[in-house]
This record gives C-alpha cells, structure tokens and sequence, in this order.
C-alpha cells in the first residue's frame, strides 16, 4: 500500500498525448451504450423479436472480434498514434452509415454500419487501453487504467442520454392502437419516423471523430518502449502467451465480463419494463442513472486502490454483484431492478483491472496480448443474443441474468485464486 501511494500513477512530460488519448474511452463509450436504446427503438420500429434485437450486440462485436489482432498488428509496424487516428476515421464511416441505412429502412444495413463501428473502436480500444498502460509507472498501470477508463461511464450516460431524448419518441401504441392506425394508413409512416429518429445522433458522432481525429494527428506521440519480438509468427506468439495462466484466465474474465456489462444493460430497459409500468422513456432514464453508479463506481475505485490491492477489490466487487444478479433472478419487480441498479457500481472496476492484469509483463508480446483481450469482447455478441433468447423460451427476462451471475462467479474466482503475475524479470528469463 505505501508504494502505491509514493508513485504517481499519471504519466510525467506526456499529459496532453495522455489527456487526448483519455477522451477517447469516454468517446467510444457512446455507441457501445447506445446499442442499448437501439435494441428497444429496433424491436418497436423494425418489429422484430428480443433475439433478433440482441443481433444488434452480435454485428457490434464481431467488429471488435475480427479487427483486434489487425489493429495490434498495425500499431506494432506503424505506432499506437496512426492506429488510434485510423480507428476514428472508420469510427466516423460507420456512424455516416446510418443515415443510407435508415432511408433504405433495412435492418441488416444497421447491422452492417455498426460492425463498421465497432471495427474502428478495435483500433481505439487496443491503441488507448496500451498506451494508458504503458505510459507510466509499470506498477500503478492498473491505478492509471481505471483512471482513463473512469471517463468511460461519462460517455456511456452521454449515450444513454442521446438515445432517450433523441431516438426515443415515448409513443408506444397498444395493439388496439396499431390496428387504428393500419386502418388508416398511418402505422408504416410512424415505423419509417422512428427508425429515421436514429441518424441525427450518429450523425454528430461522425463529425466529433473526425475532429478528435485532426487533433490527435497533430499532436507528437511519446516513442514508448515496446520492443518487437524476434524471429517469432504471429502463431508462435498467441501459442506462447495462451500458456501464462494468469494471460489465459484473463481472456476467459474479460469474455465473461463483457457478456455480462452488455446483456445486462441491453436488456435493462426491457427488464423494468416487464416488471413494473414504467414506460420507454422513464426506463431509458433509469438506464442513464445506472451507468452514472457506473461512473461513480469507476472514480471510487481509483481512490480505494491506493489502500487496497486492485485484484482483491476486484474480487469482492465480484462476490457483491454475485449476490445482486441473485436477487435480480428470484425477486423481479422493483427488488430486481434495485439490484441490477446496484450492479453497474461495482462491475465498475472490472474491464480495466482485468485488462492490465493480463498485459502485465508481457514486455515485447504486449500489442498482440492487448489485441487478444480485445477480441474477448466477443462475449457482449455471444452472450445477449443468448439472453434473448432465454429470455423467450422460459417466458422470463429474469431467469436470463443467469448469464450475468455465472460471469461474475468466474471473476471472483480469477481475482482470488488468481497465479502471480510475470514480472520483467520471470519473463525475460522465460523467453530464454
């Protein structure tokens, strides 16, 4: 704890790289959150069903999923700053997407451009959570972490708060309602408004990456040291370091992690409103409220890591969240939102913490391990979908926080029972 507390975790001489890259993770927070108000606008407009919804988390991913290792390999040959400026370039190109995508009213279009997305966020992902890494103290790199991506909830209430004010209409007419309207002629006019009423704030999205873009190519990078290994393929590499323990754990933890932060807010609208009368607008605000505990959660948890280890805190957060998913799961109703309210406070520190566990000490295998942790991010398509369906087939929203639960289990169990960390010593020798 005393060393802790001696070292700064902030970079010295770098703080305007270090500040720019910081806003990054409060940037790509907003569409990751805005899937969520999509899932809800898409099931109304496109009508379609809580499966077909959670695609939208599926195509949002799988960007993630396949542009990990490219991006860490584009860094490797170039550097972490002509990554990062291409990631919000084709961040820009798929935000413009939806507006060809909602005049042609084609879901699979939507889907589409947020694969685009999420395929420029590979780039920023990899790039800023590395960089923030490794640009200062190597010991305070989870202290520093959990700082950048403290900005991270900041944008994910920005995105919630654009998608309820913007995209949600608040008009959810009954099924009485919907048969007036065909009769008249009025319901596929009042579709086609609402799925239009998702461009305006990607639009916007669009513009500010492209901005952000032109003051990070601007800006001088700090040269970070990062040694490239020798006479090693790219197999060789992912071989090598799928057999660190606490690196191949770690993949499986953020896997989890990711599945249970994304099913559990993609479906938290729908989550109140099965279980009590609030309706699409009031929901979306409770939603907007959840991730500013996540935030809150987030900034606590930097000031508790200079007394407390950050993988124990870790794990404790897991056994609280273990606890609330369960009576999220036998107590629907406002117990259970309370609860997945709750949640969102102490997933907080999870991302971060597991991402600069894993990193840790991987010396030149560092951009290819990042990647990796990167592509676990597949978990947010795997496991909404799931939980739709779930959710379908049983008849009970509840029962699918069943995924969530057996995620933060796993990360209580990787925090606790975690083996020690390479240091730069164990794995220098390691490589000999």
């Amino acid at each position: 704890m005393s060393d802790i507390e001696k070292k700064s975790f902030l970079p010295t001489g770098n703080i305007v790289p270090f500040i720019l890259v910081t806003v990054l993770f409060f940037m790509w927070a907003i569409p990751n959150n805005l899937n969520d108000v999509l899932i809800k606008q898409f099931m109304k407009s496109m009508e379609i069903t809580r499966f077909r919804a959670g695609l939208v988390q599926s195509a949002f991913y799988l960007g993630y999923f396949v542009f990990a290792i490219p991006s860490a390999l584009m860094m490797r040959k170039y550097n972490y700053k002509a990554g990062i400026v291409f990631g919000l370039l084709l961040y820009a190109t798929g935000c413009t997407l939806f507006w060809p995508a909602a005049i042609t009213n084609e879901y699979y279009f939507f889907l589409a451009a947020l694969f685009v997305v999420a395929s420029g966020l590979a780039f920023l992902e990899t790039g800023a959570n590395l960089f923030v890494s490794m640009s200062g103290d190597h010991e305070t790199s989870e202290q520093r972490l959990n700082f950048s991506q403290a900005f991270n909830p900041v944008g994910s209430v920005t995105g919630v708060l654009l998608g309820t004010i913007f995209i949600f209409s608040g008009i959810e007419p009954d099924e009485s309602q919907i048969s007036a309207m065909k009769l008249t002629g009025e319901y596929e006019p009042f579709l086609k408004s609402e799925t239009l009423r998702v461009v305006k704030p990607y639009l916007f999205l669009a513009l500010f990456a492209v901005i952000w873009a032109f003051f990070i190519f601007r800006t001088k990078f700090p040269s970070l040291v990062d040694v490239k290994p020798d006479n090693q393929s790219k197999k060789n590499t992912i071989d090598f370091l799928l057999k660190i323990p606490t690196f191949r754990k770690g993949i499986l933890a953020q896997f989890l992690y990711v599945g249970a932060q994304v099913g559990t807010w993609s479906y938290f609208i729908t989550y109140i409103q099965d279980y009590t009368a609030l309706d699409e607008k009031t929901a979306g605000f409770f939603l907007t409220g959840t991730l500013i505990a996540f935030g809150a959660g987030r900034f606590f948890s930097v000031w508790m890591m200079h007394f407390f280890n950050p993988i124990k805190l870790m794990g404790t957060y897991g056994l609280v969240n273990t606890c609330l998913v369960i009576i999220a799961i036998l107590f629907p109703g406002w117990a259970g939102v309370t609860a997945l309210f709750l949640s969102s406070f102490f997933m907080s520190l999870m991302y971060p913490t597991i991402f600069a566990t894993s990193v840790k000490g991987l010396g030149p295998y560092t951009k290819i391990g990042g990647s990796l942790l990167v592509m676990a991010i597949i978990g947010g398509a795997i496991c909404t979908p799931v939980m739709g369906f779930i959710a379908q087939f049983m008849n009970s929203m509840a029962l699918a926080m069943v995924i969530p639960l057996i995620a933060y289990m796993y990360i209580a169990y990787f925090a606790f029972v975690i083996p020690g960390t390479y240091s730069d010593k164990l794995f220098a020798k390691s490589l000999t």
